[in-house]
């Protein structure tokens, strides 16, 4: 009934791994090294190495790591800069691309050997990019699953449309939602677990729990862990419990 989960990552690798480092002496602790470890999405943009965490987490399930890698709305934009040129995410007004500054692709392209002039030729940044970008890192950004379902818990990067059952929630809606989610105070049936919508410390509302703690804009990575519906944080020094608001 244990699982662990970690919020937003936004190419800050150095603090996924000492995440991981944290979950790691848990598991030791409880003996528990096969527990699912659910990264909730945003491995790309704003941080300094996208490249580094897309490829960390590639190689980590490949070999055999019971990790669990969900689909954000910065990866999706990253997989379909890179495979579908004329898609444009209808949450994102007209006009505004993959290399706005507000979405920091510039810096998940530069993660992979390109240097930011003063302004990207779109066309050619993509196809630099995919010059540079190994196959298998694209198939796995295609790859990732939008949500995942463990025991009490549901692990989803952004949210669910309340009152709606699982099986028909929109991807548009897992990967953005905000308002009509965290201001609904109902029960889900599970614990959901989500990032997407950053706030300064992890909280935990009751029906959801928000791990999304500001990696992308210079703040901590969270890493947490789950057992039924008791939630604790996870540092250094071991586990502090993250009591319902």
């Amino acid at each position: 009934m244990r699982s662990y989960a970690i919020g937003d990552i936004h190419g800050q690798l150095t603090l996924l791994q000492q995440a991981h480092s944290w979950i790691e002496a848990d598991q030791k602790r409880c003996g528990d090294p096969d527990a699912p470890i659910v990264h909730l999405g945003d491995l790309v943009d704003r941080g300094p190495d996208s490249a580094g965490v897309i490829t960390y987490l590639r190689k980590g399930q490949q070999g055999g790591a019971p990790w669990v890698v969900l689909k954000g709305n910065h990866d999706r934009l990253f997989e379909k800069f890179l495979t579908d040129p004329g898609w444009h995410d209808p949450h994102i007004r007209e006009g505004v691309t993959y290399l706005h500054p507000a979405i920091g692709g510039a810096e998940t392209l530069m993660s992979y050997g390109l240097f930011r002039p003063s302004s990207f030729h779109i066309k050619r940044a993509r196809q630099q990019v995919l010059d540079a970008i190994a196959p298998e890192d694209v198939a796995f950004l295609q790859n990732l699953p939008l949500y995942h379902s463990h025991a009490e818990v549901l692990h989803v990067h952004a949210g669910i449309r309340p009152g709606v059952p699982l099986s028909q929630q929109d991807e548009q809606d897992l990967v953005w939602i905000r308002d009509p989610f965290l201001m609904d105070t109902r029960d889900h049936g599970q614990l959901v677990v989500h990032g997407h919508t950053a706030i300064h410390a992890p909280t935990h509302y009751r029906n959801r729990v928000n791990i999304d703690s500001r990696a992308g804009y210079g703040g901590p990575l969270t890493a947490i862990v789950i057992e039924h519906r008791q939630v604790w944080v996870l540092t250094e020094s071991g586990r502090v419990p993250l009591a319902p608001r």
